[in-house]
């Protein structure tokens, strides 16, 4: 005996596995505080890099200095390995993990 879904129910599945294989795609960069590199330059690297504007390049460069660490970056596994090296390249002490660990 075979089960019949309907349309809705096959978008509702389909749905349902996109979402799950976002979440497993969702890694994070993090940019940990160091003694080393100036606050200024902690910013530069994030707008020369990242792209981020003024403001929130400013704004994660505080997170960083006042909280310990700041996420930097989200995406897949491969491009947030592609980040950390290259805020390693910069100078700066990043790691990576899963998104919401």
């Amino acid at each position: 005996m075979s089960v019949q879904t309907t349309p809705d129910e096959r978008v509702d599945e389909r749905v349902a596995t996109q979402d799950s294989t976002r979440l497993a795609d969702a890694w994070v960069t993090i940019v940990w505080n160091d003694p080393v590199n100036l606050m200024s330059y902690v910013t530069y690297v994030f707008r020369s890099y990242f792209g981020h504007p003024q403001d929130r390049a400013e704004r994660l460069m505080r997170q960083v200095h006042e909280e310990g660490r700041a996420v930097v970056s989200t995406g897949n596994r491969e491009r947030m390995e592609i980040d950390v090296q290259a805020m390693h390249s910069y100078g700066l002490w990043a790691t990576m993990q899963r998104s919401g660990d």
